[in-house]
């Protein structure tokens, strides 16, 4: 049986497969409302043959937003159509996940396709949140150093948010810790200059993802999984590191996390990547080894011979595809055909299985 098909269990969850539907943002919400995209993007993909399906980043308050258009569960409201979503999502063989959001300084801005540009007064915009004011770009408005309230509120909203995502139905919850949104913005020395304890020492900048982590998994019961994504290094001489990951991972292992799904970058504009098919996979490989704890391994991943290889060569425990999620639905179901693999179709679409 290749790799790829083989189930994996984490805590009291199984999956079916290690392919997983990363991470993608819709811009699709209104007050953070899912409605039919949400739930026809998020289903197809379950009915495609995945084995775990993540919302995109949803944002625990309103301030955490990217855009006025992000998924939001900052209020009870929100549940009941996420509900909907994940019965449908389960109904069809995969297990419904949600990942946790705060986007912090490099909120309130406008959608892609109307040039991700921050929001003017007029258009609405927000005050947004950093541990120091420092803004990503030069161009872009100055957010507000955090204080002790602020941090506070943090952690309760993601709290709350995870006391909601129980009552709709998710078994499974990532905490959003990369890409230069908030907690990765404290865990980076280039873009925290505080001097309290929320900044300085690496223990220090580590602190509020670690009570986030904490808080979450007080309301988060002990059979469901716990993932964090982060970004493994900047790209900058002087940011974090891969070594800092590690360290981070082996202290987030101890904390009741169970995977760490393994991106870089988007904390500093400066940032020198050069991105190729696998260029992140070997940061969930050094994770992997030098702590033992599951990872995910994403970035360019659009084959089905390349996720076997990263398992085979046990670079990491789940394979998270997101472009090639929008290319096609139903990547499972074609990568079972390309490795050999007999894995069951809707029943609806099983008249075309064979051609």
């Amino acid at each position: 049986m290749p790799l790829l098909f083989v189930p994996i269990k984490i805590r009291g969850i199984e999956l079916k497969n290690r392919i997983v539907v990363s991470p993608m943002c819709q811009y699709s919400s209104v007050d953070g409302f899912a409605h039919d995209w949400h739930l026809v993007h998020l289903g197809s993909r379950a009915a495609g043959g995945a084995a775990l399906v993540f919302t995109e980043a949803t944002a625990v308050s309103p301030a955490g937003r990217i855009t006025p258009s992000d998924l939001g569960i900052w209020k009870d409201e929100h549940i009941d159509f996420l509900k909907r979503i994940t019965t449908f999502i389960e109904a069809h063989g995969a297990v419904p996940a949600i990942q946790l959001a705060h986007a912090g300084r490099k909120a309130s801005h406008h959608v892609p396709w109307k040039g991700s540009a921050p929001l003017s007064a007029d258009e609405g915009a927000w005050e947004t949140l950093a541990p120091s004011a420092i803004p990503y770009k030069e161009s872009d408005p100055l957010p507000k150093e955090m204080s002790k309230e602020d941090i506070v509120k943090v952690i309760n909203d993601f709290s709350d948010a995870a006391k909601r995502s129980v009552k709709a139905g998710f078994k499974i919850i990532e905490i959003h810790a990369a890409h230069g949104y908030l907690i990765n913005e404290f865990m980076s020395p280039l873009s925290n200059t505080r001097t309290d304890e929320y900044g300085g020492s690496f223990d220090n900048r580590i602190r509020l993802l670690l009570e986030i982590v904490e808080a979450t998994r007080k309301v988060w019961t002990g059979e469901y999984p716990l993932f964090v994504r982060i970004s493994a290094t900047d790209w900058v001489e002087g940011g974090w590191t891969d070594n800092d990951s590690v360290n981070l991972a082996a202290i987030l292992k101890d904390k009741g996390v169970d995977v760490i799904d393994c991106s870089t970058g988007g904390n500093i504009s400066s940032q020198k990547i050069t991105a190729s098919p696998l260029y992140q996979v070997p940061f969930a490989e050094k994770i992997k080894k030098e702590t033992g704890i599951m990872t995910g391994a994403v970035g360019m991943i659009t084959t089905a011979q390349q996720a076997e290889e990263i398992l085979s060569k046990k670079q990491a425990d789940l394979i998270l595809l997101a472009r090639q999620f929008l290319r096609d639905p139903y990547f499972p179901l074609h990568a079972a055909r390309e490795l050999n693999v007999d894995v069951p179709w809707p029943e609806q679409y099983d008249r075309a299985k064979k051609y």
